[in-house]
């Protein structure tokens, strides 16, 4: 039997059902691949806490229902402690960071991924700060120190995007990648071609939890943009930054507009582009008007999907519908076990 030791950064709604699927895929782990996850640290903003014997996943989920932080883990607990400070002390084999995602300046993702790195540590992630922001030097970082940096779940949640376009389509030319990658903006579109206007489609998104109380980084398409940043760095192998997109939003979108897009039998998507123009990639977020007879057209409000059009392989078309954050932990679960898989 195998044993994987993990340090997680970041408890939020994500690190939670990481926690919980730890718990409830442990026999399928060792049946299928021989397999044993022991998290010897997590960390959050009360603090951390460590174990070289393991963490129990049930007394940390204890602790967060009953709205403390794992500095209380009893014992081992260690108020103050920086994700950093658990990079740097922690005998890990993966680190696995879910802090929240900041586009300012990446941390405490960057410096904590950086430093596990630099470390040896296998780095699993789903926080598009770091990678949008440095993409390039940390992947680099990783193959100098002969680990690997997996983040599938960055990239449209529980949906494979990243997996299917670097790992299945490794060899073929990607001539067009499209994408319906932000679930919030899908939600509103759709709930517009309804008949509601922008306004009361973001209300409601915003009432069921789709939508943050800020949703300008969803509806100025600026997470479509990021999640596009990765796809290109990590898939189309082109060294990419949000300079590199243009980028529009929803805002400006009007319910007669998608009414005249219905009179030509057409649906209006926030669609991620990628086209290929000779040896470079055209990037762009945008409304997009597309045909019914478009596999992105027909994805309900809950979904997302994505389409590669390839040289060899055809035209592959992946859809997901995620109505809670257990997809995108299943993502993360899955990049561990890869990342300690030989």
């Amino acid at each position: 039997m195998r044993t994987a030791r993990l340090a997680i950064v970041g408890l939020g709604n994500v690190g939670r059902r990481l926690l919980e699927l730890i718990e409830i895929k442990h026999e399928a782990l060792r049946a299928h691949y021989d397999l044993e996850l022991r998290i010897v640290g997590v960390a959050d903003t009360s603090g951390a806490a460590m174990a070289e014997d393991g963490l129990k996943p049930a007394e940390i989920l204890n602790l967060k229902r009953g709205k403390k932080g794992v500095a209380a883990y009893p014992k081992t607990g260690r108020a103050g402690m920086s994700p950093l400070d658990l990079a740097r002390a922690a005998n890990a084999d993966v680190l696995v960071e879910l802090s929240l995602t900041n586009l300012k300046d990446g941390e405490p993702g960057l410096g904590t991924i950086r430093e596990a790195l630099t470390r040896k540590m296998h780095v699993v992630t789903a926080n598009k700060g770091p990678l949008v922001l440095a993409y390039q030097e940390l992947a680099k970082l990783a193959e100098s120190n002969g680990v690997k940096l997996l983040h599938s779940a960055a990239v449209a949640g529980g949906l494979p995007t990243v997996n299917i376009g670097k790992r299945d389509l490794g060899v073929t030319i990607i001539e067009k990648f499209e994408g319906v990658v932000n679930g919030t903006t899908n939600y509103i579109l759709a709930r517009m071609t309804e008949g509601q206007s922008y306004a009361e489609a973001l209300k409601h998104a915003q009432n069921i939890g789709i939508a943050e109380a800020d949703p300008a980084l969803d509806v100025d398409g600026w997470d479509a943009a990021n999640k596009l940043v990765i796809i290109a760095n990590a898939v189309l192998r082109r060294p990419t930054t949000l300079k590199d997109v243009t980028v529009e939003g929803i805002r400006g979108i009007k319910p007669e507009d998608l009414q005249q897009a219905a009179n030509h039998r057409q649906v209006v998507k926030l669609i991620a582009l990628a086209e290929k123009r000779g040896d470079e990639y055209d990037l762009s977020v945008r409304p997009t008007r597309l045909e019914r007879s478009h596999p992105l057209s027909k994805l309900g409000a809950g979904m997302m999907g994505v389409l590669y059009h390839t040289d060899i392989n055809g035209t592959i078309f992946a859809a997901i519908e995620e109505s809670d954050p257990y997809p995108t932990a299943a993502g993360v679960l899955r990049d561990i076990v890869q990342a300690v898989s030989q």
